[in-house]
């Protein structure tokens, strides 16, 4: 008689999904109706002002940058149906390479299917053993995975972190790195550009410094600065004043203010592009960005260089929302991006509100752990240029009536 082998999966993982469910930090995914806009139209809620959206801009409903996806869909097809280097480079990627080097007045970029992919490949395909990556401690889950991804596809690599911001703590790390015998290549340093759950930005005219004085590389995903900050919305770099070229290697996505489909890239030198098209791995073994999406995230981008006010109504709604917030009794982390982040500490408690104000007409999300460490639970508010003055209110509205109902 055989005896049955015991399988873990179901039981371990009906425990989780148990105990996620009792302590009130399940997750639930929210259906939308219609397009991504200053309002959404929610299954279940109805019409709701969206506060939660990467739609910075306003583009991902815009009609040009839709028309654009339409014509990309007819002239080119509904898919790829291959990877660049064998039959899955159009001419529309060209275009948006070219598009996104313009923007940032680098010499080089390429497109992936995310900007995790495009994490995922800078760092195993440009980093080599004996070399350091050094990481800011808040950086995006793809960075942090796109590291130990490299350490372990390239034995020998060396990586690190260096607390969050803190270039006292970066610069001791370097200078021990260059003292340490097995550092003998390249050191990369990494940081975002804003941080996307504090909200917060990096300091990149300090890294620039700090890499400049142990001869580093630079490497800043700027995906929720692309778009926002800066005077034309050209990124972080901008709002510090930097030339682009003072930062080696930017990635980022177009899924968040240019256009907001999906896609992501990385800019940098003309050699670097070409040894990513020859060895990232995410290119090498996966489709193509699809036209239609590379067609309206292009149209995208030459909206944001043509209509430059864009950028200057989404700050000052920013600047508006942010009083909104403290005067409805909350206290929101200070900073110039898009994101507002009200820390309530319990996930539960997060998610609860959350929950209230959609009630009440108002799309936020709570986040709580693993997308923040436990005890740092948050309603991360986000602000676009396509909210008018009604929005915001009933956003305030919502708050103060959230204020009451929670102490």
């Amino acid at each position: 008689m055989t005896t049955a082998v015991a399988r873990p999966f179901e039981s371990r993982t009906q425990q989780i999904l148990t105990s996620l469910k009792e302590s009130g930090q399940l997750k639930h995914l929210q259906t939308i109706e219609g397009p991504m806009g200053a309002t959404v139209r929610l299954r279940g809620y109805g019409e709701v002002a969206c506060f939660c959206s990467n739609n910075y801009l306003g583009l991902a409903d815009h009609p040009e940058v839709v028309e654009a996806g339409i014509e990309g869909l007819r002239r080119y097809g509904a898919g790829t149906a291959s990877v660049r280097f064998i039959c899955g480079t159009f001419e529309c990627h060209e275009t948006l390479e070219a598009r996104i080097a313009e923007l940032y007045g680098c010499e080089a970029a390429y497109t992936f299917t995310s900007c995790w992919n495009a994490n995922e490949a800078i760092f195993p395909t440009l980093c080599e053993p004996g070399d350091l990556v050094i990481s800011d401690e808040l950086n995006h889950a793809s960075i942090i995975d796109g590291i130990r991804l490299a350490a372990v596809i390239k034995k020998g690599l060396h990586k690190g972190v260096y607390r969050h911001s803190d270039l006292g703590d970066l610069r001791a790390k370097l200078a021990a790195a260059r003292a340490n015998p097995e550092v003998t290549g390249a050191i990369w340093v990494v940081t975002d550009g804003v941080f996307s759950m504090e909200g917060d930005i990096g300091d990149l005219p300090g890294l620039r410094a700090v890499c400049d004085e142990f001869g580093a590389y630079l490497v800043v995903d700027d995906s929720h600065g692309t778009g926002v900050m800066g005077r034309t919305g050209r990124g972080t770099h901008e709002h510090w004043g930097m030339d682009a070229t003072k930062v080696d290697y930017f990635t980022g996505t177009l899924g968040k203010s240019l256009g907001g489909a999906a896609g992501g890239y990385v800019v940098g030198s003309r050699k670097a592009i070409d040894l990513l098209i020859q060895r990232g791995r995410p290119t090498l073994f996966s489709n193509a960005l699809p036209a239609t999406v590379a067609c309206s995230a292009q149209k995208a981008i030459e909206v944001l260089m043509r209509e430059p006010q864009r950028v200057q109504r989404l700050r000052d709604n920013v600047a508006y929302a942010r009083t909104t917030i403290r005067e409805a009794g909350f206290d929101v982390l200070e900073s110039p991006t898009a994101i507002c982040p009200i820390i309530v500490h319990d996930t539960a408690k997060a998610i609860a509100m959350s929950r209230r104000l959609l009630e009440l007409g108002v799309f936020v999300i709570g986040f709580g752990y693993p997308v923040v460490p436990e005890g740092h639970a948050r309603l991360r508010c986000q602000v676009s240029a396509a909210h008018g003055k009604e929005h915001l209110d009933a956003f305030g509205a919502a708050l103060r009536q959230l204020r009451k109902e929670f102490k």
